[in-house]
């Protein structure tokens, strides 16, 4: 029984790895290092369809069609330990391809592949693998595990996006309220007399820090989970809005997955500073402290 059980689920992970759309990027991937560095983009669908299959209101998606990065995180695994950094979209830097410089989201726009040798070539971190996740499909996810709970230090509205939390603490989200929390552009804190008041965080940095929180949650919810059943939904889910690279094979994700169950990684912050230039509002990376934050990626 235990062996047939196995071999079912094996089959089963087969079939949802099978699924998964591959990106042909073994040509630009590093295959050297003593440790696994994954690219891991968030991007924001703004497919009418899907957004309507995930309950929330096509009207609300101010910035128009197509997909584009919204989030973009440096995933190293070595041994038993994890850290965690984020490359802001606004960072203006060295396309590759282009011969000149650009915000780093334009590599996005020209493709994966682009986008792995840009962050390789102008910021000397190697990429072994690469995932890119659907928001709106992964809310579809978190549905599957029965929701999320995440921890407001405060009462939070977005009427763009449609957050509405309206008590501090922790809040159990279901997919829809879960993406109107990592989409949102004009977080609000709702004060003790009821003033509503924007800060910080409305940043889209700020919005990187929400993103990250939600996926981490989100593996710590996977990781949390005994029933094999849930389990399988959730992947099933997931898998819709994945898309990895060509290189990382079946044992190669159910060993990723494993790793993300228990997830906790170390947060690393890229120092940055803020500036303008042809391309509008801008970022550029702050020296010393910026060599000595991506020197833990190398």
């Amino acid at each position: 029984m235990l062996l047939l059980g196995l071999l079912l689920g094996y089959r089963y992970a087969s079939s949802v790895y099978n699924n998964i759309e591959k990106i042909p990027l073994a040509t630009v991937l590093d295959t050297g290092g003593t440790g696994t560095n994954y690219l891991i983009v968030g991007s924001d669908s703004r497919d009418p369809q899907a957004i309507l299959d995930a309950g929330l209101n096509p009207a609300a998606f101010e910035d128009g069609g197509g997909d584009r990065s919204d989030t973009m995180l440096i995933l190293r695994m070595k041994g038993s330990t994890a850290t965690m950094m984020s490359i802001p979209r606004d960072l203006y830097l060295p396309v590759a391809d282009t011969g000149g410089s650009q915000k780093i989201n334009a590599a996005y726009n020209g493709g994966p592949a682009r986008l792995v040798k840009t962050i390789q070539s102008s910021l000397g971190i190697p990429i072994n693998h690469y995932m890119e996740v659907d928001f709106v499909s992964f809310a579809r996810l978190v549905d599957s595990l029965g929701g999320i709970v995440i921890d407001f230090p405060n009462a939070a509205i977005d009427t763009n996006s449609g957050l509405n939390i309206t008590q501090a603490g922790p809040n159990l989200l279901d997919g829809p309220q879960a993406l109107s929390y990592v989409r949102s552009r004009h977080y609000e804190v709702v004060g003790g007399n009821g003033t509503v008041e924007p800060i910080e965080v409305a940043t889209d940095l700020g919005r990187v820090l929400r993103q990250q929180r939600f996926l981490t949650t989100v593996f710590a919810r996977l990781g949390a989970t005994k029933n094999p059943m849930v389990l399988a939904r959730a992947a099933a889910d997931g898998s819709d809005g994945l898309r990895i690279d060509d290189s990382l094979g079946l044992i190669d994700a159910m060993r990723l997955g494993w790793q993300l169950r228990s997830l906790n990684p170390t947060s690393v912050e890229l120092p940055v500073t803020s500036g303008r230039n042809k391309s509008g509002a801008v970022l550029f990376l702050s020296q010393p402290g910026a060599d000595a934050a991506l020197a833990q990626f190398r």
